[in-house]
Formats: structure tokens, C-alpha cells, sequence
């Protein structure tokens, strides 16, 4: 899923960039920029990727941050068959609001507290609290690399609950919504 259109204009201001300079980048006529920037013309889906490629690309080479290093790295995880009881026994003793799923070592999905606060206002609590999570989890939350440039991720995570951030192939660490706010400090 792509970012707004709307929100191109802001992010190339933001980087500093000309229309010019943008459109060189995505192969297409400055004109054209302007065109979508004002609302008069709509990308086709290839050239809206393109554009947003460019604009994060661009925007990675200002970060100073990266994933690894605003990153949780004590991760809790539950298994597809644990409880939803079970899950809300773990995220009150440990203070969280996510719980990745795993299957031996494969990442299926995720419990939040949003989707506990979901079984709840369907109906009886007694039931629902012994309900395994392989029913009620949300989907898989997006991985990515250490290395990925921290000011990349608060797109991400309007659209996730969690990310998850490997490092040599292996689960490393989480980035949650709080996590994101440690870039602004």
C-alpha cells in the first residue's frame, strides 16, 4: 500500500527538493510533477511507486537513525495455540501492547491490544478468554532490516501494529508505535 498522493508535495518541500530534481529522478516531465502535486493529474500505480521510492530513498540519506538502534530488543512472543488469556496475562506482566505469534520459528502473526479489546466486546469474556490466538491473531506485522533508516519507519507503522526487525537473518528486535516517537526527542 502506497502513501497518499497528497502527501508528496509535503515530503519533497520537506527533503528540499525541486519538482525538477524529482522529476529527473522518476524519469518524467516536471510538468507532470506539478500536475500531481496540485491534483490535476493522477499517477499511474507505477509511477506513484517510483515516486515514493525516490522521496524515501532520499529521506534514508538524511536519517542518522536506524531500526536496530530504536528497536525493543526484548521480544515476547506466544504460540498459535496459547490462550487469549494466556496473551493477556503476558502483555500485563510485561508492560506491552503486541505479542508476535511464531510456529517453531515462522512468524504467523500478531495479538495487539486492540484485538484483545475486540474479543471482549463480542460477547462472553469466559469464552473468549479461552480462545487460542490462531483464531483471533492479526496478520503477520512486516519485517525489516537493522540497517533500514529509522525516519522510513512511521509510514510503516500507521499501517502495522508491530515491526519486526531482523539482523543476520534473524529476529532481532520490535518497533512499536511508542518506539517511533524516540526519533523526535
Amino acid at each position: 500500500m502506497l502513501p497518499s498522493i497528497q502527501s508528496i508535495k509535503q515530503q519533497r518541500l520537506k527533503l528540499k527538493i525541486t519538482q525538477k530534481e524529482l522529476a529527473k529522478s522518476v524519469q518524467i516531465s516536471t510538468s507532470m510533477i506539478n500536475q500531481i502535486e496540485s491534483g490535476r493529474s493522477q499517477p499511474s500505480y507505477e509511477t506513484a511507486r517510483k515516486i515514493f521510492q525516490i522521496l524515501a530513498s532520499r529521506e534514508g540519506e538524511m536519517s542518522s537513525h536506524t531500526a536496530g538502534e530504536l528497536c525493543s530488543k526484548d521480544i515476547v512472543t506466544m504460540k498459535p495455540n496459547n490462550s487469549l488469556d494466556d496473551a493477556i496475562k503476558k502483555m500485563n506482566q510485561s508492560s506491552i501492547s503486541q505479542i508476535p505469534i511464531f510456529d517453531g520459528k515462522k512468524l504467523i502473526g500478531v495479538i495487539s491490544d486492540s484485538g484483545l479489546a475486540e474479543q471482549y466486546s463480542i460477547g462472553n469474556i469466559e469464552i473468549a478468554k479461552k480462545k487460542k490466538l490462531v483464531d483471533i491473531m492479526e496478520p503477520a506485522p512486516p519485517i525489516i532490516d537493522h540497517m533500514t533508516p529509522a525516519n522510513t519507519l512511521v509510514p510503516i507503522i500507521k499501517y502495522s501494529k508491530c515491526i519486526l526487525v531482523t539482523k543476520n537473518s534473524k529476529i532481532f528486535g520490535i518497533i512499536t508505535a511508542s518506539d517511533t516517537l524516540k526519533m523526535m526527542q
